[in-house]
């Protein structure tokens, strides 16, 4: 199979979707290489490297697009890329379709074979192509926040850890899921008073276990989400069901009984957000302020890290990614069922039942299909 990976385009969007040793993991597989000249010097990977590695580099994204069988990414495309779709071409990145329907209908009206990454669900229940941007996104949500707090950032001016004789600052997190409990593991370790809220009760329990009284758990209800929210310097939005729009837990009145200043760093952007009053913000402009809240919601938060972030995604995602290139999407499937999971669209049909519903669009059951 012929594999390409093109040079994100996304605003401040430093990872790319193949390394170099990724190239050769395919190469030594029997595949072709295709990868777009300077697409890996976001991540410290040089042309050399790639060639080294067995790639040949062409010079437009375009002829990366027209060349490859399977095109391997980071982001969902932008509209620029519609252009590329085409019936007969696989296409293995992080969709995010729930919160993108004009992406979903550009995708469908040309057929491409969609296998996102976040809806891969093992045997087990995880979400292994999901967790390591989660790690990183959880750990990134208390380093930013933690830095937007500061005066000079537009924040309050408040320390998370505070020094004695001074309160520490109060993060709520909500959702103890892979996000969650990476942002408690790092709130902890600077300092701060912690509550972690959730439905999952075995999740709470793990995390009580882990920190004993060093975290505050609490089951997640409408009225407890009001009540920590009215007490919060900082909030982190960490709710996910996978493919589906993030439920809205953070309402535009909750905003009014809010501490002023305070900070909400909104992981689920990518859902489409967990409060009525999140948008897409980028890395050069990530913050904004409504009702005296100050919103972080940055759709990419990862790719400020990009090397660390493009080495942990792709060391996930070369196992899949090598069994459909080695037999075809098809016969992957059926190997692996596993993979049907992440398919999102297939030959025009929407092939993933939590985003449909959603959208209100019919779903293709893609072990139906082939």
């Amino acid at each position: 199979m012929k594999i390409g990976s093109a040079k994100e385009i996304k605003n401040n969007e430093y990872r790319v979707g193949l390394t170099p040793d990724n190239v050769q993991s395919y190469v030594q597989a029997g595949h072709k290489v295709y990868i777009e000249k300077d697409a890996g010097v976001g991540s410290g990977f040089s042309d050399a490297e790639y060639q080294k590695a067995g790639a040949e580099i062409l010079a437009k994204a375009a002829d990366v697009w027209a060349r490859c069988d399977m095109m391997v990414k980071v982001k969902e495309p932008l509209e620029a890329e519609y252009q590329y779709f085409r019936k007969d071409l696989i296409l293995y990145t992080y969709l995010h379709l729930a919160a993108d329907l004009k992406l979903a209908n550009a995708m469908l009206k040309s057929g491409i074979r969609g296998a996102a990454y976040e809806t891969l669900i093992e045997k087990n229940g995880s979400l292994p192509l999901l967790a390591p941007m989660s790690q990183i996104a959880g750990r990134l949500s208390i380093q930013e926040g933690a830095k937007y707090l500061e005066k000079p950032f537009g924040g309050p001016g408040i320390l998370l850890s505070g020094v004695p004789g001074t309160p520490r600052a109060r993060v709520v997190i909500l959702g103890a899921g892979s996000v969650g409990s990476n942002a408690c593991k790092i709130a902890v370790g600077m300092g701060a008073e912690v509550t972690v809220l959730d439905l999952n009760l075995e999740r709470l329990e793990a995390l009580d276990t882990l920190y004993g009284s060093r975290v505050q758990t609490i089951y997640s209800s409408a009225a407890a989400v009001e009540n920590n929210l009215a007490k919060a310097d900082l909030v982190v939005g960490a709710v996910l069901i996978p493919g589906k729009a993030a439920p809205k837990l953070i309402k535009k009145e909750h905003l009014k009984m809010m501490k002023t200043g305070c900070l909400i760093v909104d992981v689920a952007v990518d859902q489409g957000g967990c409060a009525e009053s999140t948008r897409v913000t980028y890395h050069d402009d990530p913050t904004y302020v409504t009702e005296g809240i100050i919103h972080y919601c940055v759709g990419n938060m990862p790719g400020a890290v990009a090397r660390t972030a493009t080495m942990a995604l792709t060391n996930a995602t070369i196992k899949y990614g090598l069994q459909i290139a080695s037999k075809g999407l098809e016969s992957a499937c059926k190997d692996n069922p596993v993979i049907y999971s992440a398919l999102n669209t297939y030959d025009g049909g929407l092939t993933c039942a939590n985003v449909c519903d959603g959208f209100g669009i019919a779903y293709t059951d893609p072990r139906t299909l082939f």
